[in-house]
């Protein structure tokens, strides 16, 4: 196989799929290099007993599709949780980009039958991702797949199936989540190499590479923090990805886990994707930063002057939650001129003496919502999460937290706790729960695995009554 030229970065050449195909197909991203080695990137289905777009984008696919890219690569994507087909029934999206999925019930998995929800697949459907596989000419010579939650495996398990049912011999490599906080259990799938962290890790890029009978090239710039957007045809929503890595180590959070240290783009680069995506027509913006307001004058401040000094009115969502902690009056302004419409921030919990993590103070809460109503939000635009399911949590606690909440005028949402392998609270999720916990399909919040009794609907019923009283 002929070697792409090192380091070569030619994205800036590829034109942009502008509209929807009407049949299932993938399109191949043009190419400089004649020869270069064909990479699809697969984002599988989701397996669960509910699932709801938020904004969600594969966005460690996409950081893996751009950097392998901008090494000489020729790339594609297949997302199963994007429309893709301009023929395919998907239900309309909400007025901010956000909505469901189309959903095809499925029986529960032998292990989850005792559970009392419907379970399901969402995504495409199944026979036009097959076909779209069969048509794509020429073939790939290496399928990427990611996988996200832990507990979304079967779906994994689906497209690898489909891939090596259309491709025998063609090799196959698994990252992402799933990939990383399971390392044993996804070796035991039908794949050639899984990835354990990011792409860039100097063994991870070697090891795709020589897959390919190619010695490796260096690791293009800014490799993990730009994104291939281009390879939708539409776009409704974007990701905004400023950083990864997060400084705090949360005892429920895995995320230093995925991506030990931190790292911050610079804002002229993180304006140039964000412009490139809005000159497509998309005029909503999700941040995936894990610490969107860490160290905001390295990008974020810059980034959101370039918005005010272009002109451009979008609305911008943090569906990841901010700390509450850095809403200074200052701060909360210059998110307001920006265009901050859809505000999540993290409570997590009201005890502020006994929390699992140093994130918040009682009086940080109160002068963080001060200030950002003051700012000029609206109301109904901000929710505050509140962890639910913690391994030993008292339902006063919860309580609490929603009054606490309910108290400002804004509204509480009950974030469910997953057991996140790899995690400081893992152990203790261990304890508590009646489920061997090692058992991915065991992590999922649907089942609430930590809550004595798991999941009821008299129980859910409860919840939401008072959160809306």
């Amino acid at each position: 196989m002929n070697r792409p030229k090192s380091g070569s970065d030619k994205s800036s050449s590829l034109t942009p799929l502008a509209k929807r195909p009407k049949w299932p197909e993938i399109i191949w991203a043009s190419s400089p290099e004649p020869y270069a080695p064909r990479i699809l990137g697969l984002n599988p289905w989701i397996y669960d007993f509910a699932a709801y777009n938020l904004w969600s984008r594969p966005v460690g696919l996409l950081a893996c599709l751009d950097m392998l890219r901008k090494a000489g690569a020729r790339v594609a994507l297949l997302d199963c949780l994007d429309k893709t087909w301009a023929d395919i029934n998907w239900p309309r999206p909400k007025s901010y980009g956000q909505g469901h999925y189309p959903k095809v019930n499925l029986p529960r998995p032998s292990l989850l039958v005792h559970v009392p929800r419907n379970y399901s697949r969402y995504g495409l459907p199944l026979q036009a991702v097959a076909q779209a596989l069969a048509r794509l000419s020429p073939p790939p010579d290496l399928v990427l797949v990611t996988s996200i939650m832990t507990y979304w495996y079967p779906g994994v398990v689906t497209a690898i199936r489909m891939i090596r049912k259309t491709w025998p011999h063609v090799p196959i490599v698994l990252g992402g989540i799933y990939a990383s906080l399971c390392f044993e259990h996804a070796q035991c799938l039908d794949v050639d190499l899984v990835i354990k962290g990011p792409l860039e890790n100097q063994n991870n890029w070697q090891s795709l590479w020589h897959l390919l009978d190619i010695s490796p090239p260096p690791l293009p710039k800014h490799a993990g923090l730009s994104l291939a957007m281009d390879l939708y045809p539409e776009t409704n929503f974007a990701p905004i990805l400023g950083s990864r890595g997060c400084p705090f180590h949360c005892a429920y959070c895995a995320s230093n886990k995925l991506f030990s240290g931190f790292r911050q783009k610079e804002a002229d680069l993180v304006f140039e994707e964000t412009y490139a995506q809005f000159q497509r027509g998309t005029r909503d913006f999700a941040f995936y930063d894990d610490a969107l307001l860490v160290n905001p004058d390295k990008w974020l401040w810059p980034f959101l002057e370039l918005i005010h000094k272009k002109g451009l009115r979008l609305r911008l969502h943090t569906p990841n939650a901010m700390h509450i902690r850095y809403l200074s009056q200052d701060v909360c302004h210059k998110l307001k001129k920006a265009g901050l419409t859809t505000i999540r921030l993290g409570l997590e919990s009201a005890d502020f003496q006994n929390r699992l993590d140093a994130k918040l103070t009682e009086e940080e809460w109160q002068r963080g919502i001060k200030n950002i109503l003051r700012a000029g939000f609206n109301s109904k635009d901000i929710a505050a999460y509140i962890l639910f399911g913690l391994p030993g949590q008292k339902d006063e606690e919860i309580e609490l937290a929603i009054k606490k909440v309910k108290e400002w005028g804004i509204r509480p949402e009950l974030a469910y706790y997953t057991p996140i392998p790899g995690s400081k609270l893992f152990s203790k999720a261990q304890e508590h729960s009646p489920y061997p916990l090692d058992e991915p399909l065991f992590q999922n919040n649907s089942i609430w695995p930590c809550v004595p009794g798991g999941f009821s609907w008299e129980k859910q019923k409860k919840w939401k009554e008072i959160i809306k009283d």
